[in-house]
């Protein structure tokens, strides 16, 4: 892999996109896509389960590794076109953030850890991924290498 992401959405946004091999970012824009390569590794943290809702989730839903292609347009029905991009989504469990925060590259020693979410999505070190990855319980073989 020659990147590594996170990005950010609702855990029921990212659960519909791991089922269908998906992922969107930034209220499904195009040009954030178009950063993510094939061959990257992605990992999403959802701060809730539901958008909108504050339940205080705060924990990575997804991990792996994104498809060949380009970022296309996916059909969500009413006129709504999304851009996404194809992701081989590993086998893994959702992992709470806050056992990890001191860990992280880009959480340790900041009280202010979430500014950067709000960008919804941001390149990450290999020694992050690996960590949430091993936290995930994430397959290392397939998607996650």
């Amino acid at each position: 892999m020659s990147a590594y992401w996170i990005a950010v959405a609702s855990a029921e946004h990212v659960r519909r996109g791991r089922k269908d091999g998906f992922m969107q970012v930034n209220h499904s824009k195009a040009a954030p896509l178009r950063r993510v390569k094939p061959g990257d590794g992605i990992v999403y943290y959802s701060p809730t389960t539901i958008l909108r809702e504050k339940d205080g989730l705060q924990a990575f839903t997804a991990i792996g590794t994104v498809r060949e292609g380009e970022p296309y347009q996916g059909e969500m029905g009413g006129g709504f076109t999304p851009f996404r991009r194809d992701v081989e989504w590993a086998t893994a469990e959702e992992a709470p953030i806050k056992p990890l925060l001191e860990r992280l590259d880009f959480t340790a020693g900041k009280s202010n850890w979430g500014y950067q979410m709000r960008f919804g999505l941001f390149e990450i070190t290999d020694h992050d991924f690996r960590l949430i990855a091993e936290a995930m319980g994430a397959e290392t073989q397939g998607a996650v290498s």
